[in-house]
């Protein structure tokens, strides 16, 4: 699946409509955006739910069903990314923003994902992974909502709750929600950063770079501003 032709042409399609999404925003603000939020918060709400009546037609076992219970950080996201689209919440955005581009990015060019185009898991991966990260750039780059200066900050806390709670629920099922009891059986990042459960703790060296990474450049727009202010 890494880097196959329908892996690529996945990522290609996600590239595109993100960028049509920011240029579109950038250059013909509008009315319009407010209609395209709430089409891509449908269309995310829309995957996720889709993904539980594909389990129930197919009739997983009781394993499955729990195993997809929406802990994992990119489900979370979706809920996340959609609530920002439609109600552009200054902190919803941020999250947004740096789960989107930190998180689910990941997941989208190192897919933990066994099914092939055109099958639905596929299908519903992509669109659902791809959706957050257009939300986010759209949101951020196209519309100009600009992470805060605390947002790292506060966006840091809330990602370290979110993983204390699915650490007990995977403790307390046997679940593996955020991969915190091991690594995705797919070729990925993690494989990198060592064995469990040292690469827990390199993943949030990692991840806590990335954020500082995604609001460097508006560390300096911000300081910009600022200094354009006197």
């Amino acid at each position: 699946m890494l880097l196959s032709v329908e892996h690529l042409l996945a990522v290609t399609a996600i590239v595109v409509l993100a960028a049509a999404l920011v240029v579109a925003a950038r250059l013909r603000p509008g009315p319009w955006t407010r209609t395209a939020s709430v089409a891509l918060a449908v269309i995310l709400i829309g995957a996720e739910i889709s993904w539980w009546a594909y389990l129930a037609a197919t009739g997983a076992h009781g394993a499955d069903l729990a195993s997809a219970l929406p802990l994992q950080l990119c489900d979370a996201a979706i809920f996340i990314a959609a609530a920002a689209l439609v109600l552009r919440t200054q902190l919803l955005v941020e999250v947004t923003y740096f789960w989107g581009l930190a998180g689910t990015m990941q997941a989208v060019i190192t897919p933990d994902l066994p099914q092939h185009f055109p099958s639905f898991p596929f299908l519903q991966y992509y669109v659902a992974h791809g959706g957050i990260v257009a939300a986010a750039l759209f949101l951020v780059v196209g519309l100009g909502q600009w992470p805060r200066r605390d947002a790292v900050l506060k966006v840091t806390l809330i990602t370290i709750l979110y993983a204390l709670m699915v650490g007990a629920v995977d403790a307390a099922t046997g679940a593996n929600y955020m991969y915190l009891r091991s690594k995705p059986a797919s070729a990925n990042v993690l494989d990198l950063l060592g064995p469990w459960p040292v690469y827990i703790g390199w993943s949030s060296l990692v991840g806590m770079a990335l954020l500082l990474i995604l609001d460097a450049p508006f560390r300096w727009l911000r300081r910009r501003r600022v200094e354009h202010t006197f």
